[in-house]
Formats: C-alpha cells, sequence, structure tokens
C-alpha cells in the first residue's frame, strides 16, 4: 500500500500489532497529519493472526504502507507468547510482571522502526504502549519511553546531523475506556482488532486472558458496544 505524499507531509513510523492500542495509535497519528508507514513484527508470537488484523487495520486507516518483518524470538523462547509449553494465565491479572512479557519485545521493535524512520527520513515513531491498564510490562512504562528516545537520539546519524528524532506513545497515561472513546471519535473500527493472547485461526478471543479482561472491562466502562468475537 502506498501513494504519493502532499508537499510539506511528515513521514511516521507506527509500530501496528493488529490490537486495540495500536489501531488506535494508527489512528491519532493519522489525524495529527502524518503520512503513516506501518510496521508489524512477525516474532513467532502464539496469536499470529493479529498480523491478518494489522494489514486490515492499516488499510481501514489509510496507512501509506504496511510492512511485516519476521524475526523469530519464539528461538529464545521465556514467554508465554513465544513457548507454547508456557501456559497463557487466565486467572485474572495479578501484580507483577506476567508470563506473557516477551523479553526486550519493544526494545527490538522500536529499534526496528528506529532503522525504517531513518530510511523515510521520518523523525517520529509512534508506539501504542501504556501504563494504566496494561498487564504490567517494564517496557510500557513513561520512564522506557524517554530512555528509548534518548539513546536513538545519541544512535543515529539523523540525529547527529540535527533531525531529532521524537517518540509518540499517545495512550501511555490513558484507560482502557479513554483509549476505547478516543479511537471510537476517530472511526476506529475495533471489530478488525484482535487483542487476545490466544485468539484461534478465525481470530475469536478467548475471553479469559489478561488482554481479553483488559479489553471487555474498557469496552464496559466507555460505554461503547463490544464487537469482540469470542470463541465462546
Amino acid at each position: 500500500m502506498s501513494g504519493q505524499l502532499s508537499p510539506g507531509t511528515q513521514r511516521a513510523v507506527v509500530l501496528l500489532s493488529g490490537g486495540l492500542d495500536s489501531a488506535t495509535t494508527l489512528a491519532i497519528a493519522r489525524e495529527r497529519g502524518f503520512a503513516c508507514y506501518c510496521l508489524s513484527v512477525d516474532y513467532g508470537q502464539r496469536h499470529r493472526v493479529e498480523l491478518q488484523a494489522a494489514a486490515a487495520v492499516a488499510r481501514a486507516l489509510g496507512a501509506s504502507e504496511h510492512r511485516v518483518l519476521r524475526l523469530g524470538l519464539d528461538e529464545f523462547g521465556g514467554s508465554a507468547l513465544t513457548d507454547t509449553s508456557i501456559a497463557v494465565p487466565v486467572d485474572g491479572v495479578q501484580p507483577g510482571v506476567p508470563v506473557t512479557y516477551v523479553p526486550a519485545r519493544n526494545t527490538v521493535m522500536l529499534s526496528l522502526a528506529l532503522a525504517w524512520a531513518e530510511v523515510l527520513a521520518s523523525q517520529d515513531i509512534f508506539v501504542g504502549v501504556n501504563s494504566v491498564d496494561y498487564s504490567g510490562y517494564p517496557d510500557c512504562r513513561p520512564g522506557y519511553v524517554a530512555a528509548f528516545e534518548r539513546m536513538a537520539n545519541l544512535a543515529t546519524r539523523a540525529a547527529v546531523e540535527g533531525a531529532l528524532l521524537r517518540i509518540h506513545a499517545p495512550l501511555i497515561s490513558l484507560a482502557k475506556a479513554q483509549i476505547i472513546a478516543r479511537g471510537n471519535q476517530l472511526g476506529v473500527d475495533y471489530g478488525l482488532t484482535v487483542s487476545c493472547y490466544q485468539a484461534d485461526e478465525s481470530g475469536r478471543a478467548c475471553g479469559v486472558c489478561d488482554s481479553c479482561r483488559l479489553r471487555r472491562a474498557g469496552f464496559v466502562a466507555a460505554g461503547v458496544a463490544d464487537p469482540t468475537r469470542y470463541a465462546a
């Protein structure tokens, strides 16, 4: 998917997983006037159907381009999302970092987005991390995002030559209900998105993993009809 840019249009790289948060982030980037270059990563996750959802979301929200990079983090394992021998928790969100945390995932993905941003002469990367209604992942916190931005501006030729990079995390301090309400305003079709950690091949959600629980509660709190397809 591609198209010619209008004069003066700024490019942004948007990390797009196919879930609710990243779809909302893409809609926000588009609203801010960016030409959006969406990057999804096939990292060996058990919920690969989300990559199909990402493609559908990118089309629906008018992305300038959508690419999927293949990177086998399942070679390392260490997470319920990359190692099928580790069960996905289904007993509710618990304190601490859960086994669904994928070691270094956001650092790896932001680094890939950074590489593409340099090639595109883009100074803006959007990521849908959230530190309010989330599963307790350390790489979703404001301090992490700020630290990565500082690192990026030390590590790249573009920054050394004066083109400083900005990491945008527009959902970082929003509750799930606020995210859904914002996306609803921007016309996001949440029926296209897949958030479940163990969705089946048709994209139906389990309804009991942490991500499903947070998503369902968000729709209820927002007073918005939940379009999620559940397996049971």
